[in-house]
């Protein structure tokens, strides 16, 4: 296979030993021996077998240690003042986008507040409503002011005793009920129900009224 040449006329390599490590050459110049060049002398059949062997796997080593470097060399160098300057874009973007989410969860909270709010349809009908009611309430208490019948501290006062009284009498006599009635159904062969029937006998319960508090 044909070597290739770093310009300058094409010169054959020189031979290498059995056994010997090749030169190493500059990346892209590496040379490989023209085809049909003796690569070594003497030795049995085996010997010069393993020999083309271990040459042939050391000309494959440089090959790729010389695409490894031409590959390199399309890259350009980077300065350390161009990485510092690459270092500050990166802290200047992530202090932008730290801003930049701040600003959407602020965003995204408004958004959530008016979405919750009521729409401007819905507050004017909410208006007129408590204005009808206001009204109502206007009215009501302009026409207590007018009436002439009010009622004084003192009549007032006695309103409240006389509800005191008669409910603590209201008691008294529920409670002597249920004691008599209790001590005759002990005899008695019915339900209690079925006795409460029988004589007419009414209770508060059966129309949902209950005992104002003392």
């Amino acid at each position: 296979m044909p070597g290739r040449s770093c310009g300058g006329s094409r010169r054959d390599p020189p031979e290498v030993p059995a056994g010997a490590e090749p030169a190493l050459q500059r990346p892209g110049c590496v040379r490989e021996p023209a085809a049909g060049t003796r690569t070594g002398q003497g030795g049995g059949g085996e010997d010069a077998g393993a020999a083309g062997t271990t040459r042939q796997d050391q000309r494959e080593d440089v090959r790729q240690a010389e695409n490894l470097f031409c590959g390199s060399a399309q890259f350009d160098m980077v300065s350390d003042a161009d990485l510092q300057g690459l270092d500050g874009k990166i802290v200047t973007l992530t202090a932008k986008v730290q801003s930049l989410q701040q600003s959407c969860r602020y965003m995204e909270a408004e958004l959530k507040e008016l979405s919750s709010a009521l729409t401007t349809p819905e507050m004017q009908k909410e208006i007129q409503e408590l204005k009808k009611e206001c009204a109502g309430y206007s009215e009501r208490l302009k026409n207590i002011k007018a009436a002439t019948n009010h009622v004084t501290p003192e009549e007032k006062e006695q309103v409240y005793r006389e509800r005191q009284k008669y409910c603590k009498e209201w008691r008294k006599r529920k409670r002597m009920a249920t004691e008599l009635s209790d001590a005759i159904l002990e005899g008695y062969p019915k339900s209690k129900k079925q006795f409460f029937e029988e004589v007419g006998i009414e209770t508060d319960e059966d129309y949902n009224v209950t005992l104002p508090d003392p």
